[in-house]
C-alpha cells in the first residue's frame, strides 16, 4: 500500500492547479429527452481517439444539478487520468419539482445521456459505470433497480433508500425541514394516501430487487443520520433488497440506534483504500494551501476511514466506514473499474490507482 500512495501523492503534487478546475475540453451538451422531446443540458468529456472506452456517468447530489463541481470535477478527473468518457446528465435538476426527484422523466434523462454517448463517442458498452452520493446515491440506486441491464456496476454512496421515511425522519415538531420540503414540493404535498404510491415509486427500495444479479456496492458512513441527513439505515435496508442474504430488521434499527455493530455480525477486514487524501487545512472539495511541491509532499495526510461493517451476499456489497455524510472516491472509482459485464463481480481490487480528489465530504 505504501507504493500506490506515494503514488497518489506524486499525482495530487504533479496536478495541484489542474485538480482545481474541469478538465480540458469539458463539453456542455444538449440530449433530446426521449420522453418528454426537451433538450436536457449535461457535461461530457470523451478522450481522443476511435477506441472503444469505458463510459463513466457522474450523477449531482439532492438541491444541486449537473454543474456541480465537488463530485463532478473528481468524476471528471478521474475519466481524463483514465482515458474513459464522461457524462453528468441534470436529470431535471434539483430535486424540488415534479419533475425530479426520481421521476419517470428524471429515469429516462439518465438512459438517455448513456445512450447519446454511445451514439456519439465509441463506448466500451461492457463497461458503463454509475456513481453518486447522497441525492446521486438515491439516483444510482434507482437506476440500479430500473434499468440493471445497462450497468456493468453500480456505486451508492450515503443514498436516500425510501422517499416516504427520510421525509419523516425530517419533521421537526411535526413541520418539516428542508429536505421535508422539497419531498412536498416534488410529490405535491406529503406522502400521504394517493402521493405515498408515488413516493414508493420514486424509492430505490421498490426496485433493487431487479438488481440482484448486478454488481452492486453500497457504502454508508456510520456518522450519517447524526453528522449528516440520511441516517446509515437507508443503506442496510436497500441492501436487504438487492441481496441474497438479508439482515435482521431489528439488528439494522439497533445498528443505527447504538452505532455498535450487532455482536452476530462479523468484523470487516482492513480495507486501505478508504482513506481521504488531503494536504492539512484544506475546507472544501477541490481546494488546497499554496505551497512549493516538497513543503506538499511532507504535509499531506492520510486520514482513515476504517470500514466498521462488510458484508457480500451474490453482486451486492455494504459497507459502513467511519465517516458522516461522504465519499471515499478511490474507493468507489476503483471498484467499479474492476467490473465488466460477462465476468463475476470483483471484490479484490489489485493494483488501484489513486485519485487526488481533495476533500471526502459531499453535501446534499
Amino acid at each position: 500500500m505504501q507504493s500506490i500512495f506515494v503514488t497518489g501523492i506524486f499525482f495530487l503534487a504533479c496536478h495541484l492547479a489542474y485538480a482545481q478546475a474541469w478538465p480540458p475540453n469539458l463539453q456542455h451538451i444538449q440530449v433530446r429527452s426521449s420522453a418528454d422531446q426537451t433538450e436536457q443540458p449535461a457535461l461530457a468529456w470523451s478522450p481522443p481517439g476511435t477506441e472503444a472506452r469505458p463510459l463513466l456517468v457522474g450523477l449531482h447530489t439532492w438541491s444541486s444539478d449537473y454543474k456541480q463541481s465537488s463530485n463532478g470535477r473528481a468524476y471528471a478527473h478521474w475519466c481524463s487520468q483514465m482515458g474513459w468518457h464522461f457524462i453528468a446528465p441534470n436529470f431535471r435538476g434539483p430535486n424540488n419539482t415534479p419533475e425530479a426527484m426520481g421521476s419517470d422523466l428524471a429515469v429516462q434523462d439518465v438512459v438517455d445521456a448513456v445512450e447519446h454517448m454511445k451514439k456519439s463517442q465509441a463506448v466500451d458498452t461492457s463497461r458503463i459505470y454509475l456513481i453518486g452520493v447522497s441525492g446521486g446515491g438515491h439516483m444510482a440506486m434507482l437506476m440500479a433497480g430500473r434499468h440493471p441491464e445497462i450497468w456493468a456496476g453500480v456505486s451508492a454512496w450515503c443514498g436516500i433508500s425510501d422517499i416516504a421515511a427520510w421525509h419523516s425522519e425530517h419533521l421537526r415538531n411535526g413541520r418539516p425541514d428542508g429536505y421535508a420540503q422539497n419531498i412536498e414540493a416534488s410529490l405535491g404535498g406529503p406522502p400521504t394516501d394517493a402521493r405515498l404510491q408515488e413516493a414508493i415509486k420514486r424509492s430505490p427500495l421498490t426496485w433493487l430487487s431487479r438488481a440482484r444479479q448486478l454488481p452492486l456496492d453500497l457504502n454508508h458512513g456510520i456518522q450519517d443520520g447524526r453528522l449528516g441527513s440520511v441516517p446509515f439505515r437507508h443503506s442496510l435496508l436497500a441492501f436487504n433488497q438487492a441481496a441474497a442474504e438479508t439482515l435482521p430488521d431489528q439488528e439494522i434499527q439497533s445498528y443505527y440506534e447504538t452505532q455498535q455493530r450487532p455482536s452476530s455480525w462479523p468484523a470487516p477486514e482492513p480495507d486501505p483504500l478508504y482513506i481521504s487524501i488531503l494536504p492539512p487545512g484544506s475546507k472544501r472539495p477541490g481546494w488546497m494551501p499554496g505551497s512549493t511541491e516538497s513543503r506538499l509532499l511532507k504535509e499531506t495526510l492520510r486520514t482513515p476511514k476504517p470500514v466498521l461493517f462488510r458484508k457480500i451476499s451474490g453482486s451486492t456489497r455494504i459497507t459502513l466506514f467511519d465517516g458522516a455524510h461522504e465519499i471515499i472516491y478511490n474507493a468507489g472509482l476503483n471498484w467499479l473499474a474492476a467490473q465488466q459485464k460477462g465476468t463475476p463481480v470483483v471484490w479484490d481490487l489489485k493494483n488501484p490507482i489513486l485519485l487526488e480528489s481533495g476533500d471526502t465530504q459531499s453535501g446534499l
